[in-house]
């Protein structure tokens, strides 16, 4: 029974310190991170970026659907039925709790609701009533009056209808309530209100509609920011979680726990590796086929959120035992599992090289011959950005992907894509010109790499622009060294007059490069400086030109280009 007295205490919780942090979409906010490449293949730009971590800034893979759409998710007026897998399950907070003919709240009602949960003797009917109440009016698709349910002071209310002993109705109902806030940008105030641990106490409850409403609104807290996830992991939200799905009731429990799972991986600063490790072996088990689990897209972005840090990530993914499924999945007519699967890939290949080899051993380079062609703009630029760091491996992985079949599909890309894209690309040369052997250069050279790299250099793009320089800079030191005229090639693309102008760029950087590349490679030979080089003759200087072909002759005219600087 709830009472006036515990609303009114209730109200004088502890505030707690994670409410001044603000709130942080985990799912629009992540870092750019670049991974160390091996120094003795890397002449490049940087020796610790010749392997990339994907930057989430550039990407917009998962941006329109998974982080705008799924990273918070609100459960509308409408109760799907569950789907019972095995045994019964209590449908009593389900079934006819909206209907046709329902009352439809507004906020105008929210006075009287709060006045019937401020009743002395409260029953279990009255209280499911007003809860249900709050709750219909936090299930609206438009105008969510959260501000005024929160103003009148009902959340106090609605966490303490979530305690040990209370109707299993009232408590899904008021866990959907929580759900619903936790969907907006108030989430902090439900982990103010002490929300977290009796939401992930439910996660034990009899009732399976309970258990997954719990894990829905946990999973839209650890959506919200790091620090918000970061306290649902302190609080053992994780093995709980983990129980519903090994062990799932019902489908849309499964799939919703599974949902909650991967916000609980996700985001950046990235969770501790110990405190996420232990769902790998419930994601192998579950991307099996045959499992209950009809999406598997949920589970695929849990494993690149966990990939997505430093080797000892990758290595957990990589022992898990899921890089063969993986590498199956990128086969697979389904861009919804393919883009998580690859994004995978690409993190563990830009690990080690030993971690690169392994994936590469699972068969992953006829797979990249399909998606470097996809008919998905950015499934198109991952599987580029998956070539680059495999090419920023040894000079026998650079082998790999020259030898793939789909480098000429890599140098189309790189003039022809959008910009995205063709900086994929771009680094997909980069890497193979500064690690690769001289003979992978010069075949590097022989398919047309000058000139997609030079197409870079008057982009207005800063760093492109000196990963091209650098590329090119050491292409020109194998020509060098070979004897190969790519000098040559270099003007026959408008290079050299590309780099030239270069000299006038704001970047000291570009220009510090443009210039070195100029002194080293293209300045005028031995032969040239000693042709301009003033030869005395007497007190008189001659600069070595022939005056017929300064002036031409006639009897008005100097006959000598001469200067007799000895009467001065």
């Amino acid at each position: 029974i709830l009472s006036l007295d515990y609303v009114e205490q209730a109200g004088q919780q502890t505030h707690n310190p994670l409410a001044t942090l603000p709130p942080n979409n985990v799912s629009k906010t992540t870092t750019m991170n670049r991974e160390t490449r091996k120094a003795e293949f890397k002449k490049g730009v940087d020796t610790l970026e010749g392997r990339r971590r994907r930057t989430e800034t550039t990407l917009s893979i998962r941006k329109n659907k998974k982080d705008e759409g799924l990273a918070k998710r609100r459960m509308l007026s409408s109760v799907p039925t569950a789907t019972v897998l095995g045994g019964t399950i209590s449908t009593t907070a389900m079934t006819g709790s909206d209907t046709s003919t329902a009352k439809r709240y507004t906020a105008d009602d929210i006075p009287h609701l709060m006045s019937q949960l401020r009743q002395p003797n409260i029953n279990d009917d009255q209280l499911l009533g007003a809860v249900r109440g709050f709750r219909r009016l936090l299930s609206v698709e438009k105008n969510v009056p959260v501000d005024e349910v929160l103003e009148i002071g009902a959340l106090p209310a609605f966490v303490q209808m979530l305690q040990p002993g209370i109707n299993s109705a009232v408590q899904f109902e008021a866990a959907w309530a929580l759900t619903n806030i936790a969907s907006t940008d108030k989430t902090y105030v439900i982990v103010d209100a002490g929300a977290i641990q009796p939401l992930i106490n439910l996660l034990t409850s009899p009732d399976a509609t309970v258990r997954e409403q719990c894990a829905w609104c946990l999973g839209n807290i650890s959506g919200d920011s790091a620090p918000l996830r970061d306290a649902v992991l302190s609080a053992g939200g994780m093995q709980p979680l983990l129980q519903n799905i090994s062990q799932p009731e019902n489908k849309s429990l499964l799939s919703n726990s599974v949902w909650a799972l991967s916000n609980l991986c996700r985001g950046k600063p990235r969770p501790p590796l110990g405190s996420i490790s232990s769902a790998l072996p419930v994601i192998k088990k579950l991307l099996h086929v045959g499992s209950l689990l009809d999406d598997k897209a949920d589970l695929l972005w849990s494993l690149s959120y966990i990939s997505d840090g430093d080797d000892a990530n990758i290595q957990a993914v990589i022992d898990a035992g899921v890089v063969e499924t993986l590498v199956d999945i990128l086969g697979q007519d389904n861009s919804a599992l393919v883009t998580p699967a690859l994004r995978t890939i690409g993190n563990l290949v830009s690990g080690s090289d030993a971690q690169t080899e392994f994936c590469l051993e699972a068969g992953l380079m006829p797979k990249m011959k399909l998606l470097i062609n996809h008919e998905k703009k950015n499934v198109r630029k991952e599987a580029a950005w998956v070539l680059s760091n495999i090419a920023a491996g040894t000079p026998a992985q650079i082998g790999q992907v020259l030898s793939s079949g789909r480098m000429q599909d890599v140098l189309n890309l790189s003039l022809n894509a959008v910009w995205e894209i063709r900086k994929e690309c771009i680094w997909v040369l980069s890497n193979i010109a500064s690690g690769g052997s001289d003979e992978q250069v010069a075949s590097l050279v022989s398919l047309g790499a000058i000139h997609s790299l030079v197409t870079v250099l008057d982009m207005n793009d800063t760093k492109m622009t000196i990963v091209a320089l650098e590329a090119l800079e050491s292409i020109l030191e194998v020509g060098d060294k070979q004897g190969h005229e790519y000098v040559a090639f270099l003007d026959e693309s408008n290079g050299i007059s590309a780099i030239e102008s270069l000299q006038e760029h704001e970047s000291e950087q570009v220009y510090n490069k443009a210039l070195e590349i100029i002194e080293k490679f293209l300045g005028v030979d031995e032969e040239e400086e000693e042709n301009l080089a003033p030869k005395v003759d007497g007190d008189t200087f001659s600069f070595g030109v022939n005056p017929a072909k300064l002036c031409p002759t006639n009897d008005n005219v100097m006959q000598h280009a001469t200067f007799n600087f000895a009467a001065i």
